[in-house]
């Protein structure tokens, strides 16, 4: 345990030699057609850095160069990141990948999104290709909720986010344990994997806590503008607590309705929320006392938090505090290198034998202590591919979010 906190302590420093640097690395990034050394792991992201996700592509892309940052000055493995937009779209996330691997790439950290997640992952289990997604959370991504002949399990393809089930299954526990709602409704998206995943399995869990579920509607992204029907049932029924296991994009809109209609039940989210307060236009005074479950909050006064956090903003150019996809992506870069090592594992290798060494490690007795974990703690992985690790309470209290004590 107490190494794993003097790696914690190691973040830190290394975090604040980032802040004060220019990262020049960052800009450049996304050149598919730059060439790292030899010496050198050749390291590929994809995610959305234009279209209706950006902010997720952006956070993931900026905390992900940071890590490699960080990992260079540290001289122990050297990495270069090559990061690739996707838009969101499994068909160009698809061509992404096929730009990463002409590229050279080695080992991939992404995607960033769910839907183009699955499509890749088949195509780097089939090349052998290690995959780390920082916060694609399906069980499809992974080779599926059922896993069998039809389905088999993607050996190569590891997350660092919490699943969507998991994600389910602890708010309803939170909000039960919390005692946040007596009447609870539920708005979800019927058309995604995401949504859809997570609704289940905290409707399994609510069920068995006997927690009463008085509304369930739902919605789909062709017709996520007009919420005033899933609202006026909720509030016909008396929900005191709507349960929202959407993207902030919609729930922005949902925030903005129940407050014209003066309707103020408690707003309970999952990760997708996270980056609301970063929406163009939003007002944040509508997301006054939004709670969710995330295993990151950049107001958390640990040294290592708030290192990362000043090194994102200088990487960045931004002011804006980072949201938890881009302490995800972080831990994903941090953890592949500390496996590299652990693994003896050399840039000279084939990318097959990297990726048996790298599945071989993440399964064994390894251990990550990162930002997304609680400060002296661990999060390590299954043969699922699945992280184990504890998620946190936040709050957004006065337009920042919170810890919830």
């Amino acid at each position: 345990m107490n190494t794993n906190i003097s790696r914690r302590s190691f973040l830190a420093a290394s975090g604040s030699v980032a802040a004060s640097a220019i990262l020049a690395g960052c800009g450049g990034s996304s050149d598919s057609g730059s060439a790292a050394a030899s010496d050198t792991f050749k390291i590929g992201g994809i995610g959305p850095v234009t279209g209706g996700a950006a902010l997720y592509g952006i956070a993931t892309k900026f905390g992900a160069q940071v890590a490699v940052d960080e990992v260079n000055a540290a001289g122990n493995i050297k990495m270069e990141l090559n990061w690739q937009d996707d838009e969101h779209d499994p068909e160009k996330s698809v061509n992404a990948y096929n730009n990463l691997k002409d590229w050279g790439l080695q080992i991939l950290v992404g995607t960033t999104t769910t839907n183009p997640c699955v499509a890749v992952s088949s195509l780097t289990n089939a090349d052998r290709i290690f995959q780390l997604t920082p916060s694609a959370s399906s069980v499809n991504v992974l080779g599926g909720e059922e896993i069998g002949a039809d389905n088999p399990r993607k050996d190569n393809v590891f997350q660092m986010c919490f699943t969507d089930p998991n994600q389910g299954t602890k708010s309803a526990q939170y909000i039960d344990e919390q005692k946040l709602g007596t009447k609870i409704a539920i708005i979800y998206n019927n058309a995604d994997a995401y949504s859809t995943g997570i609704y289940q399995k905290f409707q399994d869990e609510a069920g068995a806590r006997n927690l009463e579920i008085v509304s369930t509607t739902t919605f789909t992204d062709d017709n996520a503008t007009d919420f005033s029907a899933q609202l006026n049932k909720a509030k016909d029924a008396g929900a005191d607590l709507i349960f929202l296991p959407i993207y902030y994009q919609p729930a922005s809109i949902i925030l903005k309705q129940a407050s014209d209609m003066g309707y103020a039940p408690k707003f309970f989210g999952v990760d997708g929320m996270d980056g609301i307060l970063g929406l163009e236009g939003f007002d944040t005074s509508l997301a006054e006392g939004v709670m969710l479950l995330t295993p990151f909050v950049a107001t958390d006064t640990d040294e290592a938090t708030q290192a990362f956090v000043a090194a994102y903003k200088e990487a960045a150019k931004t002011e804006e505090d980072p949201i938890q996809f881009a302490a995800d992506a972080y831990d994903c870069v941090k953890a592949i290198a500390q496996a590299i090592e652990a693994a003896g594992i050399t840039p000279d290798m084939a990318t097959a034998d990297m990726c048996d060494k790298l599945i071989e490690t993440f399964t064994g007795d390894f251990e990550f202590s990162g930002l997304t974990c609680p400060v002296g703690e661990v999060m390590t992985w299954s043969e699922s591919g699945e992280v184990t690790k504890d998620p946190k309470g936040m709050v957004i209290e006065g337009g920042v979010y919170q810890p919830i004590a």
